[in-house]
């Protein structure tokens, strides 16, 4: 199943997609109000929340409503246009590992990490497919970053790598945006990561039954229409599977947390300094993993 959140007055609402287009489902309920016996989540938190039974019943209003749907039937969406959300409206954790792709720490001339290297990001950076970045006025230097992320569906605490693929409920593209000044300015990542909107999210969230290996996945990023990464999750150094292990031996990971795996090689950094051309007003950035649709924003010069 694919889900995604969409603005309606200023709240994020739940859409499924469909091939006759998106399923709103707040919409759907108001209409078909007694058609079905079975409580229906609303929001994208609480299907995740809500886990395999909730996907379940998702699933099974999903059909119904397809299947009473008129030729001007109010509920289903044309996608394009809607103003799409971050497809996780309000992770608890926003868990990033850095370096950890074998091409991209060779390209930056870092070491190949023995552990995963973590840090964080918060819910400021996020928004969605569509919307405009701004790019900060205390930088000069916005890399792009392709990145896989991992949904968590299930607490996890001290789980295997045999079991941590159980804990998850889907996966999504992020373009981990980055102000390499900031980033590089002291030993701690985290005020070049977390700019304002530096994490737009989806534009959909796809269930994990719909992906059969999350380390076997094409990711490319491109600018402008230029591809500047190409690569596969299979370059990981730290695979899905080992990553949601790892994190879970450290801290409790719940429902909703975000895990974004790292990018591969082709960013702006890792070229020689003098054809290193960051990221400026107008650009459009591009972000496609196979089976998890294109992620698309536009980069604008901050108000």
């Amino acid at each position: 199943m694919k889900l995604l959140t969409f603005v309606n007055n200023g709240d994020y609402q739940l859409g499924v997609v469909t091939e006759k287009g998106i399923l709103d489902i707040t919409s759907a309920l108001i209409d078909l109000p007694t058609q079905h016996g079975y409580s229906v989540p609303m929001t994208v938190h609480e299907v995740i929340d809500g886990g395999e039974a909730a996907v379940s019943r998702l699933d099974q209003f999903t059909t119904q409503a397809l299947d009473m749907a008129g030729e001007d039937c109010s509920y289903l969406l044309d996608e394009a246009k809607l103003t799409l959300g971050p497809c996780v409206t309000h992770p608890n954790k926003i868990i990033c590992v850095g370096l950890n792709y074998r091409k991209h720490a060779v390209e930056t001339y870092a070491a190949i990490p023995e552990f995963p290297i973590l840090f964080n990001k918060f819910n400021n950076t996020l928004t969605g497919h569509g919307d405009d970045i701004p790019l900060p006025r205390v930088t000069k230097k916005v890399d792009y970053e392709a990145e896989l992320v991992i949904v968590i569906g299930k607490s996890a605490k001290y789980v295997t790598k045999e079991d941590a693929l159980i804990h998850v409920f889907g996966y999504c593209n992020v373009n981990d945006l980055s102000a390499r000044d900031l980033q590089l300015k002291t030993q701690q990542w985290l005020l070049g990561k977390s700019c304002d909107k530096f994490s737009p999210l989806g534009p959909y969230l796809v269930t994990a039954d719909e992906i059969e290996n999350p380390n076997d996945l094409e990711i490319k990023c491109t600018v402008n229409g230029e591809i500047r990464q190409h690569s596969n999750t299979s370059d990981m150094i730290f695979q899905c599977d080992e990553i949601v292990s790892y994190i879970s031996q450290h801290l409790t990971l719940v429902p909703g947390d975000i895990i974004l795996t790292g990018t591969p090689e082709g960013v702006v950094l890792g070229y020689p300094v003098d054809q290193q051309i960051y990221l400026k007003d107008g650009d459009i950035v591009t972000i496609e993993i196979e089976k998890l649709g294109k992620l698309t924003n536009r980069l604008v010069k901050e108000d």
